[in-house]
């Protein structure tokens, strides 16, 4: 295993407010080392480079007074200069005679009789006409900054060629690091142990929320879909709280529906399954030397058989459709045609039990879909409109044609579905408690229905009235038979 995985192992096994508080706690301590840094190891050598730029700055305000002023208004600009900065300025001519001289520190290098200006004026010659030059004082044991370049006169105010030479104290930077570390060391104590508390209450106030909430996981892992998440604490923790929540609901609900499908499917299996037996045991031991009532009973015994396999068909064809595996085989039919065709299915089921479907066809369309999968859509939408319709016992079908879409309706007159319920219709298992017989099915016919008009990409719902039945409709694109007509194609032939 590589290293870079270990560590993610041992990491991915310390608790959130841990983690935070690491975090902290180094980022506190690269903040205390960039300021160690800069602020000691880099002080003293920031400092001088910005002396240096700031008397490179005067030298030219300098160079420019002496060049455009008069000599009282020279003497005002540079004194102020001299003043504002502590800057000591000695201004001579090219052959080292004073012609403007101002000394503000009392004991620098340029001035008094111990002073090195010849030595200056030479290395300004020797060095392109300008030196820069870090000195200590001999009288003093602090250091000062030199700073000296060559004047070009100017002939209209008669000013000669000459030498500018500066000189300012470097301040003892040495001392005042001394003092920031002696500060920095004590602010650094105080902030550690500060750091450390703050961020162990800060790590702890973050992570109480996901430490409730995994708490609160764990039970509806063991299947306790009564567990209140509480996201209190901040945004990201209410979110995360409140999808639990709304995955705890789904998950009670699916629950209850796979117990209530068990309990159908068990229900259903069983009746078929005794009649199975009961009709065997009498053809064994009463009918089976009866050819009428043998065959009677192994009527009984095929349609129960069916029964079960429809029941089992079902449960692989949804299985099959919400995993993505059942892919769409599309082909060309006439609408009006098929939906006769499978109401004339129902006949014998309408002879027998009473019931009456009527059908309202439209002017005929011409489809384009997977006629199996649509089949097995209207066929669901009749039985079920069989299972829940009025003690009329009466089913309509509809075909209508709109500008956007054919709409097949199926509508019953049983007892409607309250509206809080419409949205749960079509989900697996859910079976609606408005109805006067026994029903007959898995609960996973609207399931079925659902999932096939979403793989078509078809529009679909149901309108229902309390006390007066509910319409299923779905809508299908299609064209008109006359517009293939006369553009050659065989309907006949489609």
């Amino acid at each position: 295993m590589k290293p870079t995985k270990k560590l993610r192992g041992m990491f991915s096994r310390i608790p959130l407010k841990v983690t935070i508080w690491l975090y902290f706690m180094a980022f506190t301590i690269m903040v205390f080392l960039l300021l160690w840094l800069f602020q000691i190891l880099f002080l003293e050598k920031y400092y001088q480079r910005v002396k240096v730029r700031d008397v490179s700055r005067l030298a030219e305000r300098v160079v420019t007074a002496y060049q455009e002023d008069d000599s009282d208004v020279l003497k005002s600009s540079l004194t102020q200069i001299a003043i504002d900065n502590d800057l000591c300025i000695e201004i001579l001519d090219r052959y080292g005679r004073s012609l403007y001289t101002r000394d503000v520190l009392g004991d620098c290098l340029i001035h008094g009789h111990e002073n090195s200006t010849y030595i200056y004026i030479s290395e300004i010659a020797d060095n392109g006409g300008v030196i820069r030059r870090k000195e200590r004082n001999p009288r003093g044991s602090y250091s000062m900054l030199i700073y000296g370049c060559e004047l070009t006169g100017n002939g209209v105010l008669s000013r000669p060629d000459g030498y500018l030479l500066l000189n300012t104290v470097l301040e003892p930077v040495g001392s005042t690091v001394s003092i920031i570390k002696h500060q920095l060391m004590l602010i650094t104590a105080i902030l550690i142990v500060l750091a450390f508390f703050v961020s162990l209450y800060v790590s702890k106030r973050i992570a109480r929320p996901i430490d409730r909430i995994t708490l609160s996981a764990e039970k509806l892992a063991r299947g306790d879909f009564t567990t209140k998440f509480d996201g209190r604490g901040y945004l990201e923790a209410k979110q995360l709280a409140d999808t639990l929540t709304y995955a705890e609901n789904e998950l009670s609900r699916v629950d209850t529906m796979q117990r209530d499908l068990i309990a159908n499917v068990s229900h259903d299996l069983r009746t078929p399954l005794t009649m199975l037996k009961a009709y065997a045991e009498m053809i064994r031991d009463l009918s089976g030397d009866d050819p009428v009532k043998r065959n009677e009973h192994l009527e009984i015994i095929i349609n129960e058989t069916d029964r079960l396999s429809l029941m089992v068909n079902d449960i692989l064809d949804l299985s099959k459709l919400e995993s993505g595996r059942q892919k769409l085989e599309p082909s060309e039919f006439l609408i009006g045609a098929k939906l006769s065709e499978i109401i004339g299915r129902f006949k014998g089921i309408s002879e027998k039990m009473g019931y009456h479907i009527h059908f309202t066809p439209d002017r005929e369309k011409l489809v384009r879909c997977d006629v199996v999968k649509i089949e097995q859509v209207i066929y669901n939408l009749i039985n079920n409109a069989i299972n829940y319709t009025g003690a009329d016992k009466q089913v309509y079908v509809r075909q209508i044609n709109a500008p956007e879409g054919i709409v097949i309706e199926v509508e019953d007159t049983g007892d409607g579905i309250e509206e809080d319920k419409i949205k749960l219709i079509f989900d697996k298992y859910y079976r609606s408690e408005n109805h006067k017989r026994e029903v007959v099915g898995t609960g996973l016919g609207l399931s079925i229905v659902k999932a096939v008009l979403k793989l078509h990409n078809y529009d679909y719902g149901v309108r229902s009235t309390i006390g007066k039945g509910s319409t299923f409709w779905f809508r299908i694109n299609g064209k008109d038979v006359q517009d293939i007509q006369n553009s050659g194609e065989n309907v006949d032939e489609v």
